[in-house]
């Protein structure tokens, strides 16, 4: 293709709004506006990335995430849209909504109380105490002796939902809507309808509500709960004796050094990209993903795997010699070999189309110039190491090919 049938329009400097390097390079590039748009180029390459993901290994070269079922890959970027939770010792992955880990049963500042013997239920005054902190605070405990409560109703049947998880833990939506459906929070009246106390509620003595809980409350001996009245609660609730869930599930969010649940390692938190999910991939994420990994100062420098052009062939005006004309003939004959090529056909100064060949990134350049001419010969870069040779016109397109090949 010819640079000016493609309207590229490269830029000298990086947008003001570049939130990536490698966006910043895309921009730069023509591949993408400064408004993130593709661009004609940039169109060209998706379709090109499109081509290529008949076989889906092709995003293997890139650096990625996937999670247990390799139906998902994320490639990791801080500023992505996607949090993920990773272990870097087995390589366990999930988006943070869903993750799994290794649920601590005992609490932090106790000792193996998950062993205690469920002790009598008693009812304790425990003034202006409506958070899970101020309550912690005033009975000196730690957050992982409270149950925390959550009121909803399910939109699908107008049920009024009680759930349950640990003081220290955080709800989940994703998990939760997993587990019962669509929900809405509970309305002031649904609450008092089911003899709960905002603030201060539990699921003991409730009246026709879905109790749900997270797995690891049967497990958390003595919590301290709401008692359903304004500035009291209960010490010692035990679920199983005082209150029976209909539902038990994984419902909390797991964070950044909770433990894996395969290994036990510490888990680590990564923003990310989606590059494919289930039997989509996003190849607008791809483009991106193979800017951030293949730039250098000068500009992007695309693997043979996945570049749109193997050639960048450009011309230097001569004195005596018609080096467009020769560029022409050369440009068909590296189409006719099978050889893709971005033909920059700009009547442009030396220098701009150097830089422009370098930002946009062909692992090959191929450089029609008078002084080469006259000695039978181009000169020729590949783009990852910047190395320059000159090759005879009378085996080019044979020699392209070998090195193409070892590329």
């Amino acid at each position: 293709m010819k640079y000016t049938d493609l309207k590229i329009q490269t830029q000298r400097e990086f947008p003001n709004n570049m939130r990536t390097q490698g966006f910043g390079w895309l921009a730069r590039a023509g591949y993408v506006t400064r408004e993130n748009e593709l661009t004609e180029l940039g169109k060209h390459f998706i379709s090109h990335l499109q081509n290529l993901s008949k076989d889906s290994s092709f995003i293997f070269p890139l650096s990625f995430y996937t999670n247990e079922s390799k139906s998902t890959f994320y490639f990791p970027l801080a500023t992505g849209d996607v949090q993920l939770i990773h272990c870097e010792s087995c390589k366990y992955t999930e988006r943070i909504e869903l993750a799994k880990f290794a649920k601590p049963v005992g609490a932090t500042h106790t000792t193996s109380w998950h062993f205690e013997s469920p002790l009598p239920i008693e009812k304790v005054e425990t003034p202006n105490c409506n958070t899970i902190e101020s309550l912690a605070n005033f009975l000196n405990i730690a957050k992982e002796k409270t149950a925390k409560a959550l009121m909803f109703t399910r939109t699908s049947d107008n049920q009024f939902v009680f759930v349950v998880v640990r003081g220290d833990m955080t709800l989940s939506e994703a998990k939760f809507k997993n587990a019962i459906g669509e929900v809405k929070l509970a309305t002031a009246e649904s609450i008092s309808k089911s003899g709960a106390e905002a603030g201060y509620a539990s699921p003991i003595g409730l009246k026709d509500a879905l109790i749900v809980v997270d797995d690891l409350i049967p497990q958390s001996p003595n919590l301290v709960a709401g008692a359903n009245e304004v500035d009291y609660h209960f010490i010692n609730t035990n679920c199983g004796r005082d209150y029976q869930p209909e539902i038990v599930a994984d419902l909390v969010l797991a964070k950044e050094n909770d433990a894996c649940v395969n290994c036990g390692n510490k888990l680590s938190s990564q923003y990310s990209i989606a590059l494919k999910t289930k039997n989509e991939f996003h190849f607008e994420n791809i483009l991106l993903a193979l800017a951030e990994t293949y730039h250098d100062e000068k500009g992007l420098i695309f693997p043979k795997s996945f570049s749109l052009f193997d050639v960048y062939l450009m011309y230097v005006p001569g004195k005596t010699i018609n080096t467009k004309e020769k560029a022409d003939e050369i440009y068909n004959q590296l189409q006719s070999a099978g050889i893709t090529v971005l033909f920059d056909d700009r009547d442009e100064r030396a220098g701009v189309k150097f830089n422009d060949a370098d930002l946009i990134g062909c692992p090959l350049r191929i450089t029609v110039g008078e002084k080469a001419l006259q000695n039978g010969m181009v000169e020729l870069k590949i783009r990852k190491t910047n190395e320059n040779q000159n090759l005879s016109l009378e085996n080019l397109i044979t020699k392209i090919i070998e090195i193409k090949n070892s590329l």
